[in-house]
């Protein structure tokens, strides 16, 4: 039982930090509208932890990955490991960074996860691999947390250039 409710937590941490990302940002915080709360949390909980916690099965745990994956043991799961540890610790960095910041570590872990994503339809079509490391949780947080990120950034953007022309308009 409590070794059923591990694994499924550990299986789906994405999907549980992006819920939890939705959760954290309805909190007011004082000065910080919704969108910039929401960003805030994304790139922080299902993009950097998520990016970190892949990392540290990568390198410390290559067999539990590449089971969970479907998968055999891999030379290039360091180097995706690195990856995702350089892609984690950038998007914990970005949480209070410059929109322009964000804005690169958006598009940084946007081309990796959307890449990953087409790896695991690839893989789901050509080797039949539908392992839940490949075809659960994992596959549609590669896809959803970087259209959400993508999306929010441009929100910001707009309503802090909707801010900046309210202000120079009331002068």
């Amino acid at each position: 039982m409590i070794g059923d409710v591990i694994g499924f937590t550990l299986r789906n941490v994405p999907v549980l930090l992006l819920i939890l990302s939705f959760v954290l940002a309805l909190l007011p915080r004082r000065g910080a509208g919704f969108s910039e709360r929401l960003l805030a949390w994304v790139l922080l909980l299902p993009l950097g932890v998520t990016f970190i916690w892949a990392a540290v099965f990568h390198l410390f745990f290559p067999a539990i990955a590449a089971a969970d994956i479907g998968w055999q043991v891999s030379p290039f799961q360091f180097e995706v490991g690195m990856a995702d540890l350089a892609l984690g610790v950038t998007a914990c960095l970005a949480v209070r960074a410059a929109w322009h910041f964000r804005l690169a570590t958006v598009c940084a872990a946007s081309i990796f996860l959307l890449g990953d994503a087409v790896g695991h339809v690839r893989q789901m079509l050509e080797a039949g691999n539908f392992a839940p490391g490949n075809a659960g949780a994992p596959f549609y947080v590669d896809i959803l947390a970087p259209v959400l990120a993508l999306a929010l950034l441009l929100i910001v953007r707009a309503n802090a250039a909707e801010t900046r022309s309210g202000l120079r308009g009331s002068r």
